[in-house]
């Protein structure tokens, strides 16, 4: 096991930059999960981690080496794929085995860890069976089972979900963060999922267009966003965010509606409030027109507009609620559930 450290890393394609001086360090034993919409960089920047692309500038180090120009397989990784990578021809035993059989270790030592890694995994009855015999949740299981027989200082792990129905991506999740647990092997995660992303990770890193929004734990993310982009990712459904203008003390939203917070100096902003925020009150400032709602069994989402403004909204809340399309309901938050965002540069805005 190691830590990893990642010391402004550029990643370019000619003259086109994909990653912008990505900092990050990784402790060891540590589970990370590397966040964001497609295309942000997030699988360059694992790839990079594997040595499977190369470093334009910057230091990736593991443990106490910088591995810029080591090989992949002398980085002492391993990686689970989106797409299982299993060979078809192969069994699964002979799959788990295939990695240590051309490192010349010993067939007793190969046996061991194989059944080992089966029993952890529980597919010891799938060891004599192809790839093509088994259900999409058994095949990944066999490309962790790969990769836990290398015991190598760090896991590496592309959307190894993504080919799942939603009921076994639940399932996989928690078993891929118990494994994690039980192994203590330091390990990067990539997804876009940010319910997998909050549900798995001591921390993550959260990508965007190359750049690092931020670090830091699931609720640290969710509880003090640094910019809008990290709170309209982080959360489902995403946080509101409704134009305002700081004055006299006060926040008045668009539809003239006003309140009484702390806001700083006068000027415009971005009011930020998660829809599992809002509570209903009658003299709340936030009211809400209702165009539609959406009843999910444990909570209901009102989804409509602010009240004088075209402004869209969505309410969380718990149980079944019923509003017919048009209802006007009013709604109030704790002051400690604000968010202020500036928004030239889409950063957060401390409430003085």
């Amino acid at each position: 096991m190691a830590s990893i450290t990642l010391n402004k890393l550029v990643k370019a394609y000619g003259d086109t930059e994909v990653l912008h001086h990505v900092d990050g360090q990784i402790d060891d034993g540590e589970f990370i999960v590397i966040v964001g919409p497609s295309g942000c960089g997030k699988s360059t920047l694992l790839r990079m981690v594997a040595g499977l692309e190369s470093v334009t500038s910057g230091d990736i180090s593991i443990g106490e080496k910088v591995v810029n120009d080591l090989e992949p397989a002398d980085r002492d990784i391993a990686m689970v794929f989106q797409n299982y990578a299993l060979y078809p021809h192969m069994s699964v035993r002979q799959n788990m085995a295939y990695g240590l059989k051309i490192r010349k270790v010993s067939k007793s030592e190969i046996d061991r860890r194989v059944e080992e890694a089966a029993d952890i995994l529980e597919i010891r009855p799938y060891l004599d069976r192809k790839p093509r015999q088994l259900s999409g949740g058994q095949r990944q299981r066999v490309a962790m089972g790969r990769a836990i027989v290398r015991d190598p200082q760090v896991f590496l792990f592309d959307e190894p979900l993504s080919n799942l129905d939603a009921k076994l991506r639940v399932q996989m999740r928690l078993e891929i963060r118990k494994l994690q647990q039980r192994l203590g092997v330091t390990s990067i995660y990539v997804t876009h999922d940010q319910v997998e992303a909050m549900t798995l990770g001591d921390r993550l890193m959260v990508l965007n267009g190359g750049y690092v929004e931020q670090f830091g734990t699931p609720i640290e993310l969710y509880d003090r966003p640094e910019t809008i982009f990290v709170a309209g990712f982080i959360g489902s459904p995403s946080m509101n965010f409704l134009t305002a203008t700081a004055r006299g003390g006060a926040l008045t939203l668009g539809n003239g509606a006003r309140i009484d917070i702390a806001a700083g100096s006068d000027a415009e902003t971005i009011l930020g409030l998660r829809p599992e925020h809002l509570i209903p009150d009658e003299t709340g400032p936030i009211k809400v027109r209702t165009e539609l709602q959406e009843q999910l069994g444990a909570n209901t989402l009102l989804h409509g507009t602010l009240d004088g403004s075209d402004e869209q909204i969505v309410v969380s809340l718990p149980g079944h609620v019923a509003a017919s399309p048009g209802t006007i309901m009013s709604f109030g938050f704790e002051q400690q559930n604000i968010h202020l965002f500036d928004p030239q540069t889409g950063k957060r805005i401390n409430p003085a």
